[in-house]
């Protein structure tokens, strides 16, 4: 590769993961919020869990509705669009006085964010050359890990003493980003030679399930659901489950931030690995992992035992996010790429609503921790299971 080519995929990179990065700030402050709104507004676990669900309904809607159009209108509108959307609608949340108010900004920020991070993934993923596509798109993931630490330093150092509004209304800077974004960054360049405004929608939407895509459609789909239903039903509760183990407040926050560097390093070697034994053996591997850390924090009774576990969590986790995004493009060709990537994502985002929802009902129960996180588990392991048996290796193929 050129210096010059070079030169424009750091920057391509760097344009896509600053807005990636400015996504995870968002999702990773709400779960802080939502441990110091229960104190605030005095709410229920019930209630709680629905900040988190809200959030995803918006993102599922997003993923599905932005995926399609990003086909039909192009790669860079969409990503400019979905990054308005979240911006805004997550700074007028910080001065909602109501849950219900509360709760409807953020199914907008939802819709932005669910939107965003395909159609990213997708524009990153066309414009780079097949023997490293995958380590640059888990390369993009890995920013997400960086939002997530300021999100954490955030909440450790301004929620305590400034409050969860301040905190929110700092989301909000990424509109101005995006101004920016209007300027610098070039469209996709498989989209803009294979454009065709002939291909209707609803097209594109069923050959995502034609017996040509339809295996990887279904493995796509199971994985999605599997991934992101566990990783909202534990991430978005992290902070609390901390507070229900006996932990202050404050004390939570700086475990939760303790266990949230663990995320780069899961990133880093996923980007280092999967482009040396492929996507399948990346995702198995990592999700695995993630299985196996989720069952030890869910038992786990010391603070060692938690920190650390906690801290595996976090580097297998977000290492197999980083291999999902990186695969899920790979499946479908230019026409129909978006599309693939969106409804998968959207599939997924269901798995986000009812993970949340479900540790709120089970903790409302009296069900213990473990027994929520072995659930988890579970899911985790169906997921592994449908990669493995419907999965395609896609490593250094060149894209349609």
């Amino acid at each position: 590769m050129s210096k010059k080519s070079s030169l424009s995929k750091n920057k391509l990179l760097g344009i896509a993961g600053l807005a990636w990065m400015f996504d995870a700030m968002d999702v990773g402050i709400l779960s802080f919020v939502i441990a110091a709104l229960s104190a605030d507004w005095g709410l229920t676990p019930g209630q709680m869990g629905w900040i988190g669900s809200v959030n995803s309904i918006g993102m599922a809607v997003g993923a599905l509705v932005f995926g399609v159009f990003a086909d039909k209108v192009g790669r860079k509108k969409i990503f400019m669009m979905t990054l308005l959307l979240f911006s805004i609608a997550g700074g007028l949340s910080a001065l909602t006085t109501t849950l219900a108010a509360f709760l409807i900004l953020r199914f907008f920020v939802g819709m932005g964010l669910g939107g965003e991070l395909p159609v990213a993934s997708t524009l990153v993923s066309e414009s780079v050359e097949a023997k490293e596509r995958g380590r640059v798109v888990v390369l993009l993931e890995s920013f997400w890990a960086a939002g997530w630490l300021v999100s954490a330093l955030i909440a450790y150092f301004i929620i305590p003493s400034y409050g969860w509004r301040i905190a929110l209304l700092i989301t909000a800077l990424p509109a101005f980003y995006a101004i920016y974004l209007r300027i610098k960054l070039p469209d996709s360049p498989r989209f803009t030679e294979k454009k065709t405004d002939s291909r209707t929608i609803m097209q594109n939407m069923k050959e995502v399930w034609s017996k040509k895509y339809a295996k990887r459609t279904l493995m796509l789909w199971v994985v999605w659901f599997t991934v992101v239903f566990s990783y909202y039903g534990m991430f978005l509760w992290l902070p609390s489950v901390m507070v229900m183990k006996g932990f202050t407040l404050i004390k939570s926050f700086e475990y939760v931030l303790i266990m949230t560097l663990a995320q780069l390093p899961g990133y880093f070697s996923a980007a280092w690995l999967i482009e040396k034994m492929g996507r399948k053996f990346v995702l198995v591997t990592y999700l695995l992992g993630t299985a196996a850390s989720a069952f030890v924090f869910g038992s786990a009774e010391t603070t060692a035992a938690l920190i650390v576990s906690g801290m595996f969590l976090s580097f297998f986790n977000l290492g197999a996010w980083g291999a999902l995004y990186a695969y899920s493009p790979e499946q479908y060709p230019t026409v129909i790429r978006a599309t693939g990537s969106g409804m998968a994502a959207s599939i997924g985002r269901v798995g986000g609503i009812l993970g949340p929802l479900l540790v709120g009902s089970l903790v409302t129960s009296g069900y213990e921790i473990s027994w929520i996180f072995g659930i988890f588990c579970i899911a985790i392991v169906i997921g592994v299971l449908s990669v493995i048996f419907l999965g395609t290796e896609t490593k250094q193929v060149e894209l349609d």
